[in-house]
Formats: C-alpha cells, structure tokens, sequence
C-alpha cells in the first residue's frame, strides 16, 4: 500500500487482473455483485451493463477462472489485507460502477466522463455536425451523412436529404440504363439476384423493356431538382437564404413513388441524346461539391440505428422515407425512447472481401483533453458478415458486421469458402489482400491517414462536452467501412471496446492491447522510453 500499488478490476478483464499482479500490484476485490452494482447503478448503468463485452462470454469466463488461480492463496490473503486500501488504479467496464468515495486524488481510472458526446451515435451525430465551426474540417469527407430524427431541424434537413439523394440517384441510373457505362454488378452474387434488381437496356435502343412503365417527365424534374441544388451549393457562401430546391413545385411524393419503381422495381427509363449529356455534366459537377456523390451510390439506401444503443441492437437498413418516419416514431425497437433514431447515409459503394462486407476495428487511447494527447494503434482486426454483399437484400446478416450480430448467423452456403469460417481477419492478412489486388500502398497512404484523421476530427468535435479528470485514461474502438477507392468511412466510436474475444487473431490482439495500455498509462510514468508495444502518437497539443 505505501508503493502505491493497490488496483480494482471490474467486469471481465483477466489479463488486466493477471498483468497487475505480475507487476506487484495488489487487488481490492470489488465489494458488490454484479446485481448490486446495476441498483446501484440507475437505469443508465443497466444500459451499460446490458451493452457491455458479451461475446464469447463462456470462453471469457473460462479464461478467467484460469487467471484467478491462486494455488498458494497468495493473492486472496494480500486482497484481504488491502480490503480496506481505496485502489490507486481502476480499470472498470463502465464508470457509473465506481463508487466515487474509492477515488482518491491521484487515482488512475479507465474512463472520462460524457463522453457519449462521441461514443453513441446521437452524440457522434452532433458533434460532428458542429466540426466545421471549431476546425478547419469537413465531415462528409469521412462521416457517411447523418441526422437525428428527434430533431425538428434535423428531420427535415434528411427529408431533403433524402429527396435530393433521389434526384441524382435517378440521373445515375437513367446514364445506366443508357448504357453510359458498363453496368455495375456491386459484386452480387448470381445466387442473390433477385427480381429487384435493375435491368440495362441496350446502348443504341433507348427503350424499356417490354411491359414496363415508361416515366420520360422523371429525368426532367430530377435534372431541374439537380441544377438548382448545384446552384445553391455554388452560391451557399454568397447568399444561405437561396432556397431549397426541395420547396420547388415539384410533386415530391409522386417522384420518390416513381424513383422506387425504378431503383426497387425494375421500371425502365427513356433518356435522350440530350438528356444523356446534361446527367454527366449535372453529375460530374456535383462531385465537385459534393464528396459523398460517389460512394452513396445509386439505390439512396440509409441505415437507422437508436441512438444509444451498442452491439447493432435495433439497426436496421431501408429504403423508403416514409417507412423510415414511421418506424422511428413508432418505437417498436425495445428500449428506444420516441426520437432517439438516427438515420446514416448507407455506403453503397463499398469494397468488399470475396464479395463479403466487412468493417474495421481500430482502438485508441487518449490519456488527456487538455493538451488533447491521442495515440494510435498499429494494429486492428476486420469483421466480416455471414452472407454475400448485396443491396437488394438489406437483412443484418449482410450487413452488419458486428461479432455480437454475426455470431447468430450460419455461414450461407453461396458464401466465399475464403471468407474465414471465424469472419475475422488481422491487418496483416488484409494487407497481403490489398497488395494481391494489386492495391499494397493504399494501407499506408490511403486507409491507416484517413483512420487517423477522423479519429482526431471526432475527438476535437466533442471536446468541449467531455469531462475530463487529470490522470485518468480511456482506450476506445473505432469501427470503419472501406469505400472502393480504398477510403475510410467512421461509422461509430465505442467507449467500452469488447475484449472478449471471438477468434484466434482478436485473443491474440485484444490481449496485446491491453498489455500495451498498461504500458503506456502506468509504466511510461517511471520510464517514459519504456516500450508501448503498437502504441504511437497519433497527437498532442
């Protein structure tokens, strides 16, 4: 106790436990079970407990009781002796679960306060929507577009939103359809395609196919809806009382009940000559404006999610606006309060893996807010889904990536046999994917800059909403998508990353990570050239 080496581990973390003791530290037992603790805790600590590390929780188990042997009783005789030593390091699954009268002064602690200013996706959502005001940053550059549905504003702001996507959708589609270009098969399985999918008329016939309505006025609202946007986003900087092209004349409603024909139902289009030439020029200088024109592509799917709630509980992918309204209104998702939703602008053009989607998570740790000090993990995992990408079929096994989604699901039998049978992949593996695709610099240069940046964006967007205590630490989980160009997109930022893990690559990792935490938080304090194992300054003011 006169060292100073008194910790207290709560929820299921044994090599945290096993690390300490093999450095002398002595553990104070946690006084309480767990169904104390969530009493004590309130209705937001049960949330936590609820979303906290699951998978693998048999495996999780057993590792621990394997850590927790103590053959000679040496470590329970010195717990009991420093029962009554408050703990100088706490490292806990969730910060309501500590008892503030333990803390001392000096006490090193695992967690910040309101941080859901970043880590749920109400309060990423918000911060990043005020970014432009506090840094020099746009966040349509790596944030997938993003509204909170329990907001007059915002609410109407992704009505518009999702009306414009429409309109340029329409216009991809009508190039498609003309045979602009070879049509894309967004890696579709034969074995996926379905009835909705749209069918590409011949370059030199301008025509649908037989039986099929023909909608020539559609091409013309969607370009003039196309050309005032353009406007206004050329002259936002001028004059930001221009109005919105979405209160024109134009009958949205029997517009998107056409555009879903179209996009969903297999309509046909006709486009002329000059119609031809006015999508391409239209299109070609929105992506000056806008830097999502390209990865959202064609069929303006979206993707709600409750807003704070972990594990892909309650997130679901759609189409249709007023489906979309409805349901986030209607509450049917248990333990969403009405107008909790976000609603995210879906990649569509995503790079896949053997077809399959997958995201990236990525950890790092901020051991301070004022200097912001931020550092980067060198090493990360992939997350693959149990069933071939495809965006004409939206279930979650398709696409969400998440283990504690994923577990639930078989592996289909029209999957990649290379999609690893565990749907977990290392960076190194990755790498050596990119480099056979021809692709060995994009790690480098494209993917590990652009996690870094938003990462750093995130974290100084929420800054001033966070409650940050001097000495304390907190390790978070980042989750990407890869957009074809090799780009990263940041989905979500979790402030209690699982480390139980689901695989050989993430035991392996997870246990390295929070050996090199350690590192980093306690012994750099002695040895400030100790090692850090994959740690690296990400930042610091």
């Amino acid at each position: 106790a006169q060292e100073k080496k008194i910790f207290m581990v709560q929820g299921p973390y044994p090599i945290i436990r096993r690390l300490l003791r093999a450095r002398g530290w002595v553990e104070r037992k946690v006084p309480c079970t767990g169904r104390q603790l969530e009493q004590q805790s309130g209705d937001r600590g049960k949330q936590r407990l609820r979303t906290g590390p699951s998978s693998g929780g048999g495996r999780q188990r057993e590792e621990e009781e394997q850590c927790d042997e103590d053959p000679s009783g040496i470590h329970d005789l010195m717990s009991y002796l420093a029962r009554d030593q408050l703990p100088n390091f706490i490292w806990t699954n969730f910060l309501e679960a500590v008892d503030r009268q333990l803390l001392q002064e000096d006490s090193v602690l695992n967690h910040y306060a309101r941080v859901d200013a970043f880590t749920t996706k109400e309060g990423l959502c918000l911060s990043l929507q005020n970014l432009p005001w506090i840094e020099q940053a746009d966040p349509n550059t790596f944030f997938p577009r993003c509204y909170r549905l329990g907001t007059r504003d915002d609410r109407e702001a992704f009505i518009e939103d999702f009306c414009l996507t429409a309109a340029r959708s329409l216009l991809k589609l009508a190039l498609e359809e003309a045979g602009d270009r070879p049509a894309r098969t967004e890696q579709v399985p034969n074995s996926a395609k379905g009835e909705g999918e749209s069918h590409i008329s011949h370059p030199k016939h301008s025509t649908a196919r037989p039986g099929s309505p023909l909608y020539p006025e559609l091409v013309e609202e969607a370009l003039e809806v196309c050309k005032q946007h353009l406007g206004v986003l050329q002259h936002e900087d001028i004059d930001r009382n221009t109005p919105s092209p979405c209160r024109t004349c134009i009958d949205w409603d029997h517009f998107l009940l056409q555009y879903y024909r179209v996009a969903h139902e297999g309509a046909g289009l006709v486009l002329t000559r000059e119609q031809r030439k006015q999508c391409q020029n239209l299109l070609q200088s929105l992506a000056e404006k806008l830097p999502q024109l390209d990865m959202e592509g064609k069929l303006n799917v979206w993707i709600l999610k409750p807003g704070a709630e972990s594990q892909g509980r309650g997130i679901i992918c759609m189409t249709r606006l007023e489906e979309m309204l409805q349901l986030a209104w209607s509450c049917t998702a248990p333990s969403v309060q009405v107008g909790r939703w976000v609603v995210q602008k879906y990649v569509e053009r995503l790079l896949t893996i053997f077809g399959t989607k997958f995201d990236i998570r990525q950890w790092f740790v901020v051991t301070d807010w004022k200097p912001l000090t931020v550092w980067f993990y060198q090493d990360c995992y992939l997350r693959f889904c149990s069933r071939p990408f495809s965006l004409h079929h939206l279930e979650r096994a398709r696409h969400l990536c998440n283990v504690s989604v994923q577990k639930w699901y078989k592996t289909s039998p029209d999957q990649d046999s290379r999609v690893p049978p565990d749907k977990i992949w290392s960076n190194e593996q990755f790498q050596e994917y990119l480099a056979q695709l021809g692709q060995a610099d994009a790690w480098h240069k494209v993917l590990v800059p652009g996690m870094k940046a938003a990462i750093l964006n995130a974290l100084r967007s929420a800054r001033d909403r966070v409650r940050f205590r001097k000495g304390n630490f907190e390790l978070y989980g980042a989750d990407f998508v890869v957009g074809e160009d090799y780009q990263p997109w940041l989905l979500e930022i979790n402030s209690c990353p699982t480390m139980s893990p689901s695989s050989a690559v993430t035991r392996r990792l997870c246990a390295n990570v929070q050996r090199d935490t350690l590192c980093l938080v306690l012994d750099r304090k002695d040895n400030p050239t100790c090692s850090i194992g994959a740690f690296e300054l990400l930042y610091k003011e």
